[in-house]
């Protein structure tokens, strides 16, 4: 009691959940596409990321943000970044689970769905601070390309799978684990590397092979504190990929200077560079003018992440307006209880579980490359996924925070996450080729000739459980085998996602959740906005299955 009015009308905090037990979606999805997996794990760690402890620590990460050291206190120059002791909470806990290279190794491919669990993992992890999955991602996509230079694969292999975290700037051999970033982007090019100038010249070879000295910029470096990164470089063949240290093997510096931190609208907590290499020194990791082909292979990875990382908030911010809206009340009666917010409330349901049904199912299909099927369908539906979930991701969490009204938008207490959400989302949409990147890559894809075919028989499963459904399934493959213009592009990425999220809420998902989701996005009963289901649509049905507690 204030000494001006009683504190009342004021949801408690969603917190102390254990964010795998209550996301039926998810469960769904991994009984769908791994019948029997063993789900350990999984829930111990929704315990862990749903705790107040943990959130505790991803707001602190993201009040206290990374700061850049570029001398010590005598003057000497040592390029380091400090970050709060929140953040390497977090970095332990998501090292710790196997979100990073762990997933290659040994002990992870011997149980199988090694991808998938995962994959499942990195979006529960998500829900809790997605900024420092940046540092992780990189890892996952960099483990395997590391195989292309058998001698530092055979040394770092060990720290790069290890659950052991160890933030320390020290030789990679003195540490129990160790984290990997890339550095590809220069001012000039963007996603354009072919632009690049950043240039390395031959300086001798030892035990990891052909030595270069790396002169030249990086206008992206994402976490440079990782201990080493894959960066491409202009070579005498062409335009290579390089393994970039931190520190060198004899214990010294590489000589990369971080010129400044990026202020970014979100993803905060991590710490986001620009960089100058005077000479660094770097290997050379596969065949020489064959970097882009290494690119974009590691580029498939992290778009998988990007589609899992939106999935996740998506999840996170519908499980915070569901929370919300059963204890506010409003004009006599919880907002739940409003036939419109219901509206709304169910109609980001379905989004969120569509999601999460694509993303894990992409998942699926990195466990399976000996499949020829599993094999295309990984990548076609790469782009798609990277391209449709991320797309849809900034105006799910606008409509999730309108739930909230203006305690939505503000950026303290358990529901200023809701905002840090919003600054959050349009990142995995540019991060890794924005929009119209995937867009090209999918008529990329297009062009293997079982595509067509391979497609069908994915939404095979689903036919004659939806006229919608049908219709948009029975004219996919013709637009597939014509690969659309560069001018349709994003409508076509935009009716695969549809028809394969359709396809697989009809084997996941209650008959309301997928009838709902048909008669919306595939028969035309919908609006623009979220919250425009038509009034025949069980709503009530869906909002019980979204329910976080």
């Amino acid at each position: 009691m204030l000494s001006t009015h009683e504190v009342f009308n004021q949801p408690a905090p969603l917190v102390d959940l254990n964010l795998f037990d209550t996301n039926r979606a998810l469960q769904a999805a991994l009984a769908f596409n791994a019948p029997g997996l063993d789900t350990t794990g999984l829930r111990a760690l929704g315990a862990t990321v749903g705790s107040a402890g943990m959130q505790a620590h991803a707001r602190l990460a993201n009040v206290f943000t990374p700061q850049l050291k570029t001398h010590s206190r005598v003057g000497e120059r040592i390029d380091q970044v400090e970050f709060h002791p929140s953040y390497h909470a977090l970095m332990r806990e998501a090292v710790g689970a196997g979100l990073h290279g762990a997933a290659f190794g040994a002990a992870e491919q011997a149980r199988g769905n090694a991808h998938l669990r995962r994959a499942a993992g990195f979006m529960l992890f998500t829900e809790l601070e997605p900024s420092v999955l940046c540092p992780i991602s990189m890892s996952y996509a960099v483990t395997p390309a590391l195989q292309d230079n058998a001698a530092i694969y055979r040394d770092w292999a060990p720290q790069l799978t290890s659950r052991d975290y160890d933030p320390a700037l020290k030789v990679w051999r003195d540490k129990p684990g160790a984290t990997m970033g890339m550095g590809m982007t220069e001012k000039q090019g963007g996603s354009d590397v072919r632009a690049n100038t950043t240039r390395a010249e031959p300086a001798g070879r030892d035990g990891w092979g052909q030595r270069f000295a790396v002169t030249g910029h990086k206008w992206f470096f994402s976490a440079p504190m990782c201990d080493a990164f894959l960066v491409l470089a202009q070579t005498a063949s062409g335009l290579s990929c390089l393994f970039l240290p931190r520190v060198l093997p004899d214990g010294s510096l590489n000589a990369v200077r971080i010129q400044r931190l990026k202020d970014k609208l979100g993803n905060k907590a991590n710490a986001s560079s620009e960089v100058e290499f005077l000479g660094a020194t770097a290997w050379l990791v596969g065949e020489e003018g064959r970097g882009v082909p290494q690119i974009l292979a590691m580029g498939t990875m992290t778009r998988l992440d990007c589609a899992l990382g939106t999935s996740g908030l998506m999840r996170q911010a519908l499980s915070i307006a569901l929370h919300h809206t059963t204890q506010r009340k409003a004009f006599g009666k919880y907002l739940i209880d409003q036939p419109l917010m219901k509206n709304v409330l169910a109609d980001l349901a379905l989004e969120s579980e569509a999601s999460t049904a694509l993303a894990l199912r992409l998942a699926r299909a990195f466990d399976r490359q000996h499949d020829p099927h599993e094999q295309v369908m990984a990548r076609l539906l790469t782009p798609v996924a990277k391209f449709w979930i991320c797309k849809r991701g900034s105006h799910f969490a606008q409509e999730a925070m309108e739930c909230l009204g203006g305690n939505g938008y503000v950026e303290e207490g358990g529901e200023g996450i809701m905002a840090r959400i919003y600054r959050e989302m349009p990142l995995n949409s540019i991060w890794e080729g924005a929009g119209n990147i995937m867009a090209l890559d999918l008529l990329r894809a297009l062009r293997k000739a079982d595509a067509a075919a391979a497609l069908a028989q994915e939404l095979a499963p689903a036919r004659g459980q939806h006229a919608a459904l049908d219709h948009l399934a029975a004219r996919l493959p013709l637009r597939v085998e014509e690969m659309a213009t560069e001018m349709e592009a994003r409508r076509l990425a935009q009716d695969v996602a549809l028809a394969v999220q359709a396809a697989l809420l009809a084997q996941t998902a209650p008959a309301a959740v997928f009838n709902a989701f048909c008669d919306s996005r595939l028969g035309g009963h919908w609006g623009h906005s979220f919250g425009s289901l038509s009034a025949g649509t069980e709503v009530d049905a869906i909002i019980e299955r979204a329910m976080p507690r």
